[in-house]
């Protein structure tokens, strides 16, 4: 590519885009004193603006295009609904799509087994154990929910397994 000052300009602040004519209308306003570095990402950003503004009209025309035609497609509906003609719709398939869709006996219920779950270890009141133990019951309660009514229950269940040492008291 060539540029007015030998060099790219800094690439944060222009995209990659194509080489922008040297003598843009925006360098020919700059003063004459304006240092070259300056002038080149003015001028690349000159150039981008002016590929967005073309895409931008590009991706407009798009959209009306395509809103005329999902506007024609929304009338014909419009007059399908309104007039609905009793040859353009069959109420029924044929006979012979639905014949072999009753012949299939139902699919029979998939069920799902559950992994066994292990329940949490006994715990002795011991601090360094306690989140493990935490651990496990949360675990085990996330997993079977219907198991337990309440944080009651929950919590009940939890206390069966206090059993020895300062947890025992």
């Amino acid at each position: 590519m060539d540029y007015p000052s030998g060099q790219p300009p800094n690439r944060l602040l222009s995209p990659v885009i194509p080489n922008p004519p040297k003598n843009s209308t925006l360098q020919m306003l700059l003063p004459s004193d304006t240092p070259q570095g300056i002038a080149d990402a003015l001028g690349y950003l000159q150039h981008y603006l002016q590929e967005l503004t073309e895409r931008q009209h590009v991706s407009k025309n798009n959209i009306n295009s395509t809103l005329a035609v999902l506007t024609a497609q929304l009338q014909q509906l419009t007059q399908l609904v309104a007039n609905p003609s009793p040859l353009a719709v069959p109420n029924t398939p044929p006979p012979s799509v639905l014949s072999p869709l009753v012949s299939l006996p139902p699919a029979p219920p998939v069920r799902r087994t559950r992994p066994k779950l292990s329940c949490p270890p006994d715990f002795n009141g011991e601090r360094h154990n306690g989140h493990a133990f935490l651990n496990s019951c949360s675990l085990y309660i996330h997993l079977v929910p219907e198991q337990f009514y309440d944080k009651q229950e929950r919590i009940l269940w939890a206390l069966t397994f206090f059993k020895g040492g300062c947890a025992a008291k």
